[in-house]
């Protein structure tokens, strides 16, 4: 499974419009990756039929949750850092609850709630429905936890309330779980087997999304391309299903082309890939429809096969490589991003410079680079000594992010002079007289305001860029 972990994000708290009979105050703070945020959503829409409507202000809120991602050390340090601050206030406030979700729920459920008794109530990935029972129990002085992993639940029955409020880009999670047992990984064990989600149900949802004018949506899971819906169940059991229900069966690329086909003016992006399951009908599915971004998120980890062999990962670095080969020949002009662990268990000199040539040979436009954090619990932790020096680890992350520096900057100068299509999402950050979006092949560009709106379709001419960043003028709507 490949987390992608937006910093920019870390920590947002979800407000909603209010429902006016609601009376109770919920306080829900995000911290992961997109499946994460996304997650938030679905809680927050339980709740609000449960009385609840949102605040940003904690002093005030009668319910505290926090969902929590256990991918990397540091995120699990800052949530720690937040609960600190929730118990304080709930010293002065002793009706306010406080609860966890998520990765860190399942993993830590016992030390929560037993030896620290820090929180009220413990909800895993697959036990949000739970909420307002494990409340009850709570409310009748009882600690409340549910983290039992499902076979099942895809939360495709309900309809998601959208964080940030834009109204103009949305995910929508089409599975749920991760059968790829990366040894770095703790994503099997906190959020289970992998299952998909009702096609009819995802349908629905788009359908539901355009109606309210969203622009762009991300079909999200752990790993999209493995996608499979044969009638519900998980993936691993598709080998025992009917004759018929494997002959019904839709996979992502059918998925993916019944989503661009039934919207041909909402943009569609996806994410995360994994390079085992990426197969050729999607690249083909992608380069058949405009409407489907031109950019794929293609975690690799390690540019050294020896190293993917103990990462667990179901590839070389050879079929990586010719699989970004026939990524182009499908696709020209697709952009791809990355992710990277720096400083995995026995990784050489050697290693780390064959990770350097692939980027070199790649050329990413983007990517997301970490220090290997050994999470308990996942193999590596159990099989392998965390044998590179923080020393080594931190100078072979600069030279990678180097790297990527250098190579983000060229590929975003590809863009000079060309004229491309920006959805406006926000104002600039650094210039209010600006607007700022993102390309097709996921670049960020900003440039004047003029008459323009978000959620507007522009084609932008680039005249400057930075190593992240397209500079332009708009020159008409799409």
């Amino acid at each position: 499974m490949e987390k992608i972990i937006d910093e920019n994000k870390q920590g947002n708290t979800l407000v909603l419009d209010a429902k006016e009979d609601n009376s109770k105050k919920l306080y829900i703070e995000s911290y992961g990756c997109a499946m994460n945020f996304s997650d938030s959503e679905i809680v927050a829409s339980i709740l609000a039929d449960q009385g609840y409507n949102t605040t940003n202000l904690l002093e005030e809120a009668d319910l505290v949750l926090v969902n929590t991602c256990s991918i990397r050390d540091k995120a699990e340090q800052t949530v720690r850092k937040r609960l600190e601050k929730y118990n304080a206030v709930k010293r002065i406030n002793p009706k306010m609850k406080v609860g966890v979700l998520g990765c860190m729920a399942e993993r830590l459920k016992e030390k929560f709630l037993e030896e620290e008794k820090i929180v009220d109530l413990v909800v895993g990935p697959d036990a949000y429905k739970e909420i307002p029972n494990l409340l009850k129990e709570v409310e009748e002085g009882r600690d409340a936890v549910n983290v039992i992993l499902s076979k099942e639940e895809t939360y495709g029955d309900i309809s998601p309330v959208r964080l940030g409020g834009n109204g103009i880009t949305a995910y929508v999670s089409i599975t749920r779980g991760c059968d790829n047992m990366c040894t770095f990984c703790v994503v099997p064990f906190t959020r289970g087997r992998e299952r998909s989600r009702d096609p009819q149900s995802i349908l629905n949802e788009i359908n539901d999304l355009a109606e309210k004018g969203y622009k762009e949506i991300t079909l999200l899971g752990q790993n999209v391309d493995s996608y499979l819906w044969y009638g519900g169940g998980l993936k691993k059991d598709f080998k025992s299903a009917s004759e018929m229900q494997q002959a019904t069966a839709t996979d992502f690329a059918q998925l993916l082309d019944m989503a661009a086909t039934a919207h041909p003016k909402m943009r569609i992006r996806f994410s995360t890939s994994n390079p085992q399951d990426m197969h050729e009908e999607v690249l083909h599915i992608v380069a058949k429809h405009d409407n489907i971004c031109n950019h794929i998120h293609l975690p690799v980890q390690s540019g050294s096969t020896r190293i993917l062999k103990e990462m667990n990962r179901q590839h070389t670095r050879e079929e990586y490589m010719k699989l970004i080969d026939r990524i182009w020949e499908i696709i020209p002009d697709c952009s791809i991003s990355q992710d990277m662990i720096i400083g995995f268990p026995t990784e050489t000199e050697e290693d780390h410079q064959e990770t350097l040539s692939l980027m070199e040979y790649v050329k990413y436009g983007f990517g997301y680079m970490y220090k290997y954090s050994e999470r308990p619990g996942t193999m590596a932790a159990r099989k392998l000594e965390d044998d590179v020096s923080e020393e080594t680890k931190s100078r072979r992350l600069t030279e990678i992010v180097d790297q990527q520096q250098k190579h983000s900057a060229i590929r975003t100068a590809e863009f000079l002079g060309k004229t491309v299509t920006v959805l406006i999402e926000k104002e600039s950050k650094k210039n209010k007289d600006e607007w700022s979006g993102r390309t097709e092949h996921n670049n960020v560009a900003v440039f004047p305001k003029k008459n323009y709106n978000p959620g507007d379709f522009v084609k932008v001419k680039i005249t400057n860029c930075t190593t992240a960043t397209l500079i332009g003028e708009a020159v008409g709507h799409s």
